[in-house]
């Protein structure tokens, strides 16, 4: 299992740019990782938003369906919001950070798996961040 953050704020998304491996490097994705032994999804999602952003989130509810990935793991996307309205997320394993609105979701080269989640997104992005 992998889990994905959708980290919204303000109507917008946050969007990482990955650094590697060579294949994907350029690309983007919704910030996450693999649950480890003994986590619950929320629990990786927070660690992941940890160790990728640096900062606290608090997260969601799940946000569309699975997402079939090679090896036969699923990408399981939640949303999240940041713990501290005010925290900054940095760029501590990604080569970029953006934050991306409703109108803004197709201009990115997403990876395969994050870009079918873009229908969920969009339907996501035109609530109020207390519907998630």
């Amino acid at each position: 299992m992998v889990v994905g953050a959708a980290v919204l704020a303000g109507g917008r998304v946050l969007a990482a740019q990955r650094s590697y491996p060579a294949e994907a490097a350029g690309r983007w994705e919704l910030p996450g990782g693999r649950v480890e032994p003994g986590e619950t999804e929320q629990q990786a999602l927070a660690r992941e938003c940890r160790e990728e952003l640096g900062v606290d989130v608090v997260p969601g509810e799940r946000l569309g369906p699975d997402v079939p990935l090679a090896g036969g793991a699923v990408l399981r996307v939640h949303t999240a919001r940041l713990a501290d309205p005010e925290a900054r997320p940095r760029t501590l394993e990604h080569r970029a950070l953006r934050w991306v609105g409703p109108g803004e979701l197709d201009e990115l080269d997403w990876l395969d798996a994050d870009r079918a989640l873009l229908p969920d997104l969009d339907v996501a992005l035109g609530q109020p961040l207390g519907q998630h």
